[in-house]
């Protein structure tokens, strides 16, 4: 493998990770549709979405322990290979029952790329600009899902599964690339890991991965159905999504110089009680123009907050456990995620406003707990950077 700079790793990182999250996201929209046309039932589409995320929860601590002791560029590499095959089975004519092997597969290397991707760059930038390296892969995963679902616009329910296959098709690609990418591994050391030191830094980080998690969940399950309640077009509710990604991608860079320079404690903390804050307000908004203008601004709260949390997670941390770090906060966010998904369509055929409710004062909570955990911890890293 060839030595590259900090900078170019995470050019190449950059790339990688948008045209993957561009691809996961491809045929997202009409992917109920495509699994209704092969005999799922309401129940059975419902089981195969979900497992996705539920086999990222079981699998990304284990996939950072194993970067952390056989290095991370295998875990990448083997992570876009196990997707790349799963998004074969699209073209195969099966009945939908079968496709939750897919779903699972991807799920795990999804879940794997995604603690080895970030865990790198942060092995490869020192605490000081940390925080704009990860606000780039982070702006890079935005962007990929800002464009992937406005691009599976034009394909058809027909044609999803060769959609699939192409994006398997790119991963392999990236796959081949990836064992170009140095992405600070050190030579193998068979001795026993560390153990991972569970400290404030970590401990107040996964408060914010469940509240960020809870919101993602909500937001899965009843955004769309909240817009639809107020009479939104299917190109309104697209637009949407797109609409709340594009600020955190041209914002995610001075995200990235607050977390090197300001007070990370109180930036992370005022980002979650932020989104507290739109969540609870959305239900009462019945202007579906003002509601994409809403998701807009809570998107600004975000950019500017997600760089520091991110690189809260690895203060201090050495490098043999980044990923296993990484594998415990993704693990955190999905799981609650997972469980916020499923349980919020219930809470919402009550009320709709129940579950963003219920959402928002649950994310505060953490917000003031991960402070609260926070409080002896430096905010500021200690720079010669102006």
């Amino acid at each position: 493998m060839a030595r590259s700079t900090p900078q170019q790793t995470l050019q190449r990182l950059r790339i990688i990770v948008a045209i993957q999250f561009m691809g996961a996201t491809l045929g997202l929209p009409l992917l109920p549709l495509f699994l209704e046309h092969r005999g799922g039932t309401p129940t059975v589409i419902g089981l195969i979405m979900a497992s996705f995320f539920f086999a990222g929860v079981v699998s990304q601590y284990f996939f950072g322990h194993l970067a952390d002791k056989f290095g991370r560029r295998p875990i990448l590499v083997l992570s876009l290979i196990i997707y790349a095959v799963a998004s074969g089975f699209y073209i195969m004519p099966m009945h939908a029952g079968w496709f939750i092997v897919a779903r699972i597969f991807q799920g795990a290397a999804a879940g794997a790329f995604e603690v080895a991707s970030l865990s790198a760059v942060a092995a490869r930038f020192p605490e000081a600009t940390r925080g704009r390296a990860m606000s780039q892969i982070i702006a890079a995963q935005l962007l990929g899902i800002a464009i992937g679902p406005m691009l599976g616009a034009i394909v058809t329910v027909s044609q999803l599964g060769w959609a699939f296959f192409a994006t398997g098709v790119v991963s392999l690609v990236a796959a081949v690339v990836t064992f170009s990418v140095d992405l600070g591994d050190r030579d193998y050391d068979p001795t026993p890991l560390p153990a991972m030191t569970w400290n404030p830094q970590l401990i107040g980080a996964l408060g914010a991965a469940c509240a960020a998690g809870i919101s993602i969940g909500v937001y899965e399950t009843c955004w769309s159905l909240l817009m639809h309640s107020h009479h939104a077009s299917t190109f309104q509710i697209r637009l949407s999504w797109t609409l709340f990604c594009l600020p955190w991608v041209l914002l995610s860079p001075l995200g990235g110089y607050i977390a090197d320079h300001w007070n990370r404690r109180y930036v992370s903390v005022l980002g979650i009680l932020g989104g507290a804050a739109f969540m609870a307000t959305y239900p009462h908004i019945h202007n579906n123009v003002v509601m994409l203008i809403t998701g807009s601004c809570e998107s600004i709260f975000s950019a500017l907050s997600v760089p520091s949390i991110s690189s809260y997670l690895t203060q201090g941390a050495d490098n043999r456990e980044m990923s296993r770090r990484q594998g415990v906060y993704t693990t955190a966010n999905t799981a609650t995620l997972a469980v916020a998904a499923t349980i919020s369509g219930s809470l919402f055929s009550h009320s709709p406003a129940l579950p963003f409710t219920i959402a928002a004062i649950t994310a505060g909570a953490l917000a003031v707990a991960s402070f609260i955990t926070w409080r002896q911890v430096p905010g500021r890293v200690k720079t010669l950077l102006p």
